[in-house]
């Protein structure tokens, strides 16, 4: 019966030190985006990225304007064409058309490597930096409160580390 008490007690005692010794676990948090968006360089894409889908919805637009101008003018003489010129012109507009819809699809994800690879500095820079104040301030993790990825956090556990990340990418 002694053995068992003094079993017991000394668990009771090991894992009651052990769960005062167990380290405080930190954690920071700040919006992603707006970290992002504040760097000087992200401005630029920003701008670079502008034209280039002004380029592409111009050249959008003159196809399309094209397609309309020929469908006009399928529609204005389809009476008069015989059945073979019909169904030649109704044929080319249909291949007009598709060419539409894959240049539309593919200036699309044009568009979107082209902000990925022109974003891929910045955020690599900025992943240097959340790695930075992390280590710093001797955080488990930095979470990102963006799109209420974190609806709740209690603020006393956690550290708003926005300004601290964003004085380390200066």
């Amino acid at each position: 019966m002694r053995r068992i008490l003094l079993l017991i007690f000394t668990v009771i005692s090991l894992s009651a030190s052990a769960q005062t010794t167990a380290p405080v676990l930190k954690f920071g948090f700040l919006s992603y985006d707006a970290v992002l968006r504040s760097m000087p360089d992200y401005a630029s894409v920003e701008s670079s990225m502008a034209q280039l889908r002004e380029q592409y919805a111009a050249e959008q637009k003159r196809v399309e304007d094209e397609f309309n101008k020929k469908y006009e003018d399928f529609l204005d003489g389809q009476r008069d064409f015989p059945q073979t010129i019909l169904q030649k012109r109704q044929s080319e507009l249909q291949e007009l058309m598709n060419e539409n819809i894959t240049f539309k699809k593919e200036s699309q994800r044009l568009l979107a490597e082209a902000e990925k690879e022109a974003l891929a500095p910045l955020q690599a820079r900025l992943a240097d930096a959340l790695a930075k104040v992390g280590n710093q301030r001797g955080l488990a993790f930095i979470l990102n409160t963006d799109q209420n990825a974190t609806p709740w956090m209690n603020p006393a556990m956690g550290e708003d580390v926005t300004e601290a990340v964003k004085a380390a990418l200066r």
